[in-house]
């Protein structure tokens, strides 16, 4: 049931974000397709509420709570910044806007890598400290090492990445030959 439930999050967010976006930009109802984005949140509540009530009801903690907390995490961390990236490009394809800044070259790069790294950071404490709390929930009755696993996995996720921002720190991404170089995204 609750790997069900984290499809029909990421299902339903999707949907709640194209509803949004389409009210926003193609019913010229910014207002109500605000309202609509704003729903996204109850969606992440739901999913833990679930998951709590799973664990209260005898559920033996395995890969399903990991993978739901981890996804609570990233929504947490990425969410707004997913919503505020398609925005920009609908205003821009919907409603004649500004073509949104990519993310540059350089020195401007290197910050934006650094930035989604700190996102990354945000997703793995939200969730190692659900998973936290749900191994002190759990407690001496039932087998918490699949939850050790995926804060150890979230942990590892945070080294990969921040390995990567390491990367373009050392060796820039540099703009193309003759090309225009994009502004940095802020």
């Amino acid at each position: 049931m609750i790997v069900a439930l984290i499809i029909a999050c990421e299902v339903g967010f999707w949907v709640l974000l194209a509803a949004g976006l389409a009210l926003r930009y193609l019913a010229k109802m910014p207002g109500l397709g605000a309202a609509v984005l704003l729903c996204e949140p109850l969606m992440e509540l739901i999913l833990l509420v679930v998951t709590t009530v799973d664990l209260k009801n005898g559920a033996e903690p395995d890969w399903k709570h990991g993978l739901a907390a981890l996804y609570i995490g990233y929504t947490v961390a990425y969410g707004h910044y997913t919503i505020k990236w398609l925005d920009g490009h609908a205003a821009h394809r919907l409603a004649g806007g500004p073509k949104p800044a990519g993310p540059g070259y350089g020195k401007a790069r290197t910050v934006h890598e650094w930035r989604l790294w700190v996102r990354t950071v945000i997703a793995a404490a939200v969730a190692l400290g659900l998973l936290q709390v749900a191994i002190w929930y759990v407690g001496d009755a039932g087998d918490v090492s699949s939850l050790k696993a995926w804060q150890f996995g979230a942990l590892r996720a945070v080294v990969i990445h921040g390995l990567i921002a390491v990367a373009y720190t050392i060796w820039p991404k540099k703009a193309p030959q003759g090309g225009v170089a994009a502004e940095p995204r802020v």
